[in-house]
């Protein structure tokens, strides 16, 4: 990876769309704050808020949030019925899953049909392609990763986010490494390192103040969090405990602004941290050839 000297910080939101209270943290996150980038996941029941929102603020960088795990799929459930259960939602049984994708031919070809929906449908969007990462991350696993190489490259993919932080476990370690070789032989931009995993659902001002006076002298770092606006009940199920009010503030705080602005970082979406463009070239068809040839197996 050729990035000497290269330093920057990517600001996201994750699962825009997934709420209209979502949508409105985003919205005021970046107008007001130090929001600069938004995943969007585009089955979800407020995702055309959410592309209504972006196309107010062209400054703000939208990616795409691929939701194959704890939420609700594009395609009808009758479509995938090896993926999702008869209410068109998967399931978080992320281990299990894993290894259906990875050994099943039948349940990868659903997977393609899927991933490729998600893709087609930002495409309908008309907004720019920033960036693509998984809900919950499971963009991690290998098949997973080689069908958002292969069908991405047909939407115009530039970037996606490494979900490496600093104290990962050292099981995910080896995953993580053959991820970043990955992309790297792909020609795919992708960050450093990310801040949003030990403390997911609890980015307030103290571990955003904390993750920028942790910087690295060098890196693309990505912080990721899950603002929302104050309402009744929780988002999801599965977020019963998330801080989204706390972290909504943090992005708005004004010591949070003051340190990024202290620490001299180059802040912006994917495209303005890389130019528009990957971080390294030269290697995207061979890899094509290879994932296809492998039929989404590790390279």
């Amino acid at each position: 990876m050729t990035r000497a000297g290269r330093r920057g910080l990517i600001v996201t939101a994750d699962d825009f769309g997934l709420h209209p209270r979502v949508n409105a943290a985003v919205e005021r996150a970046h107008r007001h704050g130090v929001l600069k980038a938004a995943s969007l996941m585009v089955g979800a029941p407020a995702a055309a808020d959410a592309v209504a929102r972006a196309r107010r603020l062209p400054s703000l960088r939208v990616g795409m949030h691929l939701v194959l795990a704890d939420g609700p799929a594009l395609l009808p459930a009758a479509q995938i019925p090896a993926l999702v259960g008869p209410d068109g939602r998967f399931g978080d049984a992320m281990v299990r899953d894993g290894f259906r994708f990875f050994f099943l031919p039948g349940v990868r070809e659903a997977l393609a049909r899927e991933i490729r929906a998600q893709f087609e449908a930002f495409a309908q969007t008309g907004l720019a392609l920033d960036h693509v990462n998984a809900h919950k991350h499971f963009h991690l696993h290998p098949t997973v990763l080689s069908l958002v190489l292969s069908i991405g490259r047909e939407f115009g993919l530039r970037a996606v986010r490494l979900p490496f932080e600093a104290n990962a476990p050292w099981w995910l370690k080896p995953w993580i490494a053959l991820m970043r070789r990955r992309l790297t032989r792909a020609g795919i931009a992708y960050n450093d390192y990310v801040v949003g995993i030990e403390h997911t659902g609890g980015m307030d001002e103290a571990a955003l103040l904390d993750a920028l006076a942790r910087m690295p002298a060098e890196g693309v770092g990505e912080i990721y969090c899950h603002p929302a606006e104050a309402g009744e009940g929780a988002i999801t199920p599965s977020m019963r405990h998330y801080r989204h009010v706390d972290e909504l503030d943090a992005l708005l705080s004004p010591r949070v602004a003051a340190a990024i602005a202290g620490a001299g970082l180059a802040c912006g979406g994917f495209a303005e941290i890389f130019g528009g463009s990957a971080n390294v070239r030269g290697t995207a068809d061979a890899q094509h050839r290879s994932d296809a040839a492998q039929g989404g197996s590790p390279s």
